[in-house]
Protein backbone atom coordinates (compact mmCIF):
# COMPACT_ATOMS: atom_id res chain seq x y z
CA UNK A 1 0.00 0.00 0.00
CA UNK A 2 1.21 3.43 -0.74
CA UNK A 3 2.42 5.86 2.29
CA UNK A 4 -0.82 7.82 2.01
CA UNK A 5 -3.10 4.78 3.02
CA UNK A 6 -4.60 4.39 -0.73
CA UNK A 7 -5.37 1.39 -2.09
CA UNK A 8 -5.52 3.55 -5.85
CA UNK A 9 -2.69 6.00 -6.53
CA UNK A 10 -2.41 8.03 -9.82
CA UNK A 11 0.05 10.50 -9.88
CA UNK A 12 0.12 13.62 -12.46
CA UNK A 13 -0.86 10.99 -15.33
CA UNK A 14 -1.36 12.23 -19.03
CA UNK A 15 -2.31 10.04 -21.95
CA UNK A 16 -1.75 11.09 -25.35
CA UNK A 17 -2.80 9.54 -28.46
CA UNK A 18 -0.85 11.51 -30.90
CA UNK A 19 -1.80 14.90 -31.24
CA UNK A 20 -4.58 14.38 -29.22
CA UNK A 21 -4.62 14.25 -25.22
CA UNK A 22 -7.29 12.12 -23.46
CA UNK A 23 -6.62 12.65 -19.90
CA UNK A 24 -4.45 15.80 -18.59
CA UNK A 25 -2.49 15.64 -15.37
CA UNK A 26 -4.74 13.49 -13.25
CA UNK A 27 -4.20 12.67 -9.52
CA UNK A 28 -6.65 11.29 -7.51
CA UNK A 29 -6.81 8.51 -4.94
CA UNK A 30 -8.95 5.73 -3.33
CA UNK A 31 -8.87 4.53 -0.18
CA UNK A 32 -9.47 0.55 1.07
CA UNK A 33 -13.10 0.41 1.36
CA UNK A 34 -13.98 2.89 -0.38
CA UNK A 35 -16.40 2.59 -3.53
CA UNK A 36 -15.79 5.31 -6.11
CA UNK A 37 -17.19 6.61 -8.79
CA UNK A 38 -15.76 7.74 -12.63
CA UNK A 39 -18.51 9.96 -13.97
CA UNK A 40 -17.84 11.93 -17.29
CA UNK A 41 -19.59 12.79 -20.76
CA UNK A 42 -18.60 10.33 -23.49
CA UNK A 43 -15.13 11.02 -24.77
CA UNK A 44 -14.16 12.32 -21.30
CA UNK A 45 -11.36 9.66 -20.64
CA UNK A 46 -13.18 7.85 -17.89
CA UNK A 47 -11.95 4.31 -19.94
CA UNK A 48 -8.80 5.42 -20.60
CA UNK A 49 -7.84 6.05 -17.46
CA UNK A 50 -9.28 2.55 -16.58
CA UNK A 51 -7.37 1.01 -19.32
CA UNK A 52 -4.00 2.67 -17.49
CA UNK A 53 -5.26 1.69 -14.07
CA UNK A 54 -5.66 -2.17 -14.97
CA UNK A 55 -2.04 -2.39 -17.19
CA UNK A 56 -3.60 -2.09 -20.69
CA UNK A 57 -2.66 1.26 -21.61
CA UNK A 58 1.05 2.98 -20.59
CA UNK A 59 0.66 6.51 -20.00
CA UNK A 60 2.29 9.69 -21.56
CA UNK A 61 2.89 10.88 -18.18
CA UNK A 62 2.74 10.17 -14.83
CA UNK A 63 2.37 6.42 -13.01
CA UNK A 64 -0.70 4.51 -11.30
CA UNK A 65 -0.32 2.75 -8.21
CA UNK A 66 -1.75 -0.20 -7.26
CA UNK A 67 -1.60 -1.18 -3.28
CA UNK A 68 2.07 0.42 -4.14
CA UNK A 69 2.56 -1.32 -6.43
CA UNK A 70 3.34 0.54 -10.05
CA UNK A 71 1.21 -1.03 -13.06
CA UNK A 72 4.22 -0.12 -15.28
CA UNK A 73 7.43 -1.16 -13.11
CA UNK A 74 5.41 -4.14 -11.68
CA UNK A 75 2.60 -5.19 -13.31
CA UNK A 76 2.54 -8.44 -12.33
CA UNK A 77 2.18 -8.01 -8.13
CA UNK A 78 0.18 -5.27 -9.16
CA UNK A 79 -2.89 -7.30 -11.44
CA UNK A 80 -2.25 -9.92 -8.61
CA UNK A 81 -4.47 -7.95 -6.86
CA UNK A 82 -6.59 -6.56 -8.96
CA UNK A 83 -10.43 -7.77 -10.47
CA UNK A 84 -10.81 -5.76 -13.56
CA UNK A 85 -14.39 -6.02 -15.72
CA UNK A 86 -14.33 -4.33 -18.72
CA UNK A 87 -17.15 -2.79 -20.73
CA UNK A 88 -16.60 -5.54 -23.32
CA UNK A 89 -15.21 -8.32 -21.71
CA UNK A 90 -13.54 -11.11 -23.89
CA UNK A 91 -14.61 -14.72 -23.26
CA UNK A 92 -13.60 -18.06 -24.75
CA UNK A 93 -17.06 -19.78 -25.60
CA UNK A 94 -16.01 -22.93 -26.30
CA UNK A 95 -15.02 -23.66 -22.25
CA UNK A 96 -17.82 -24.16 -20.21
CA UNK A 97 -18.40 -21.98 -17.10
CA UNK A 98 -16.58 -24.24 -14.74
CA UNK A 99 -13.54 -24.30 -17.23
CA UNK A 100 -13.40 -20.35 -17.14
CA UNK A 101 -14.02 -19.96 -13.44
CA UNK A 102 -10.90 -22.52 -12.90
CA UNK A 103 -8.60 -20.91 -15.83
CA UNK A 104 -8.92 -17.91 -14.38
CA UNK A 105 -8.48 -19.12 -10.73
CA UNK A 106 -5.26 -21.32 -11.98
CA UNK A 107 -3.39 -17.60 -13.46
CA UNK A 108 -4.18 -16.33 -9.65
CA UNK A 109 -2.45 -19.44 -8.03
CA UNK A 110 -5.37 -20.43 -5.95
CA UNK A 111 -6.30 -23.69 -4.37
CA UNK A 112 -9.35 -25.89 -6.35
CA UNK A 113 -11.09 -26.09 -3.92
CA UNK A 114 -11.29 -22.82 -2.52
CA UNK A 115 -12.20 -21.58 -6.01
CA UNK A 116 -14.74 -24.63 -6.38
CA UNK A 117 -16.17 -22.83 -3.07
CA UNK A 118 -16.19 -19.40 -4.07
CA UNK A 119 -17.81 -20.38 -7.59
CA UNK A 120 -20.86 -22.51 -5.98
CA UNK A 121 -20.90 -19.63 -4.14
CA UNK A 122 -20.93 -16.62 -6.85
CA UNK A 123 -22.91 -18.73 -8.93
CA UNK A 124 -25.83 -19.04 -6.53
CA UNK A 125 -25.43 -15.28 -5.66
CA UNK A 126 -26.00 -13.98 -9.22
CA UNK A 127 -28.63 -17.20 -10.09
CA UNK A 128 -25.76 -18.87 -12.50
CA UNK A 129 -26.42 -22.34 -10.52
CA UNK A 130 -27.19 -24.94 -13.49
CA UNK A 131 -25.27 -23.53 -15.67
CA UNK A 132 -21.09 -24.64 -14.53
CA UNK A 133 -20.83 -27.03 -17.33
CA UNK A 134 -22.51 -25.42 -20.35
CA UNK A 135 -21.08 -24.08 -23.01
CA UNK A 136 -20.36 -19.79 -22.71
CA UNK A 137 -21.38 -19.61 -26.26
CA UNK A 138 -25.09 -20.88 -25.17
CA UNK A 139 -24.68 -18.08 -22.34
CA UNK A 140 -27.19 -15.15 -22.37
CA UNK A 141 -25.53 -11.75 -23.00
CA UNK A 142 -26.85 -11.15 -19.11
CA UNK A 143 -25.27 -14.39 -18.03
CA UNK A 144 -21.75 -13.83 -19.86
CA UNK A 145 -21.90 -10.81 -18.14
CA UNK A 146 -22.70 -12.18 -14.31
CA UNK A 147 -20.47 -14.85 -14.94
CA UNK A 148 -17.39 -12.01 -15.46
CA UNK A 149 -18.37 -10.51 -12.14
CA UNK A 150 -17.86 -13.95 -10.79
CA UNK A 151 -14.40 -14.39 -12.69
CA UNK A 152 -13.08 -11.26 -11.53
CA UNK A 153 -14.14 -11.77 -7.63
CA UNK A 154 -12.73 -15.23 -7.51
CA UNK A 155 -9.22 -14.33 -5.96
CA UNK A 156 -10.72 -12.15 -3.53
CA UNK A 157 -9.05 -8.93 -4.92
CA UNK A 158 -8.05 -5.97 -3.12
CA UNK A 159 -8.68 -3.80 -6.10
CA UNK A 160 -11.82 -4.12 -8.42
CA UNK A 161 -11.77 -2.18 -11.18
CA UNK A 162 -15.44 -1.88 -13.41
CA UNK A 163 -16.54 -0.48 -16.66
CA UNK A 164 -20.24 -0.01 -17.13
CA UNK A 165 -20.69 -2.67 -14.56
CA UNK A 166 -24.78 -2.38 -15.32
CA UNK A 167 -24.99 -3.27 -18.91
CA UNK A 168 -26.90 -6.17 -19.87
CA UNK A 169 -28.01 -6.91 -16.07
CA UNK A 170 -32.08 -7.31 -15.15
CA UNK A 171 -32.88 -5.11 -12.41
CA UNK A 172 -32.65 -7.80 -10.06
CA UNK A 173 -29.20 -8.55 -10.71
CA UNK A 174 -28.15 -4.96 -10.69
CA UNK A 175 -29.31 -4.89 -7.17
CA UNK A 176 -27.41 -8.07 -6.11
CA UNK A 177 -24.39 -6.43 -7.74
CA UNK A 178 -25.25 -3.01 -6.19
CA UNK A 179 -24.89 -5.08 -2.64
CA UNK A 180 -22.41 -6.83 -3.34
CA UNK A 181 -20.04 -4.28 -4.00
CA UNK A 182 -21.42 -2.16 -0.93
CA UNK A 183 -20.99 -5.86 1.53
CA UNK A 184 -17.17 -6.47 0.03
CA UNK A 185 -16.10 -2.93 0.50
CA UNK A 186 -16.99 -2.97 4.00
CA UNK A 187 -16.10 -6.29 5.10
CA UNK A 188 -13.04 -6.98 2.97
CA UNK A 189 -11.97 -3.36 2.55
CA UNK A 190 -11.69 -3.83 -1.12
CA UNK A 191 -11.33 -0.63 -2.94
CA UNK A 192 -13.88 -0.20 -5.86
CA UNK A 193 -12.92 1.77 -8.84
CA UNK A 194 -16.40 1.74 -10.86
CA UNK A 195 -17.06 4.19 -14.23
CA UNK A 196 -20.65 4.60 -15.16
CA UNK A 197 -23.06 6.60 -17.02
CA UNK A 198 -25.96 5.50 -14.88
CA UNK A 199 -25.82 8.03 -12.08
CA UNK A 200 -28.75 6.25 -10.03
CA UNK A 201 -25.68 3.89 -8.86
CA UNK A 202 -23.23 6.45 -8.28
CA UNK A 203 -26.15 7.74 -5.86
CA UNK A 204 -26.44 4.52 -4.53
CA UNK A 205 -23.19 3.01 -3.69
CA UNK A 206 -20.78 6.00 -4.22
CA UNK A 207 -18.49 7.14 -0.85
CA UNK A 208 -16.97 9.47 -3.37
CA UNK A 209 -17.86 10.92 -6.91
CA UNK A 210 -15.08 11.90 -9.05
CA UNK A 211 -16.01 13.90 -12.64
CA UNK A 212 -13.90 14.04 -15.76
CA UNK A 213 -14.44 16.39 -18.44
CA UNK A 214 -12.63 16.89 -21.42
CA UNK A 215 -9.22 14.69 -19.44
CA UNK A 216 -9.49 17.21 -16.58
CA UNK A 217 -10.52 16.35 -13.15
CA UNK A 218 -13.09 18.59 -12.35
CA UNK A 219 -14.64 17.57 -8.98
CA UNK A 220 -14.01 15.17 -6.20
CA UNK A 221 -15.58 14.57 -2.97
CA UNK A 222 -18.87 13.39 -1.72
CA UNK A 223 -22.65 13.83 -3.04
CA UNK A 224 -22.65 16.08 -0.08
CA UNK A 225 -19.67 18.21 -0.43
CA UNK A 226 -20.98 18.14 -4.46
CA UNK A 227 -24.23 19.71 -2.88
CA UNK A 228 -22.16 22.21 -1.15
CA UNK A 229 -20.40 23.70 -3.86
CA UNK A 230 -23.37 24.01 -5.88
CA UNK A 231 -25.66 25.27 -3.98
CA UNK A 232 -29.34 25.24 -5.22
CA UNK A 233 -29.03 22.30 -7.56
CA UNK A 234 -30.73 19.10 -6.62
CA UNK A 235 -30.05 15.94 -7.69
CA UNK A 236 -27.07 14.23 -9.39
CA UNK A 237 -28.31 14.61 -12.55
CA UNK A 238 -28.55 18.10 -12.54
CA UNK A 239 -25.00 18.58 -10.69
CA UNK A 240 -23.28 16.81 -13.18
CA UNK A 241 -25.01 18.65 -15.90
CA UNK A 242 -23.68 21.75 -14.43
CA UNK A 243 -20.44 20.85 -13.33
CA UNK A 244 -19.92 19.94 -17.48
CA UNK A 245 -21.49 22.87 -18.85
CA UNK A 246 -24.37 20.67 -20.62
CA UNK A 247 -27.53 22.78 -20.76
CA UNK A 248 -30.18 21.41 -18.61
CA UNK A 249 -33.43 21.07 -20.27
CA UNK A 250 -36.83 21.60 -17.67
CA UNK A 251 -38.46 18.57 -16.81
CA UNK A 252 -41.77 17.92 -18.34
CA UNK A 253 -44.94 18.22 -15.74
CA UNK A 254 -45.91 14.44 -15.82
CA UNK A 255 -49.61 15.74 -15.19
CA UNK A 256 -49.54 17.31 -18.35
Amino acid sequence: MTQDGAAILIENMTKDYGSVRAVDNLSLSVRPGEVFTFLGPNGAGKTTTIKVLSGLLRPTLGRALIMGHDIQKDPVAAKRLIGYIPDHPYLYEKLTGRDFVEFVSDLFGLDRAESAKRMEEYFALFDLSGSEDDLIENYSHGMRQKLVFCVSLIHDPSVLIVDEPMVGLDPQSARTLKNLLRRKSRETGMAVFLSTHTLSIAEEVADRIGIIHKGELIFIGSLEEMHAKLGQASGLEEMFLRLTGAPIEPQEDPAG
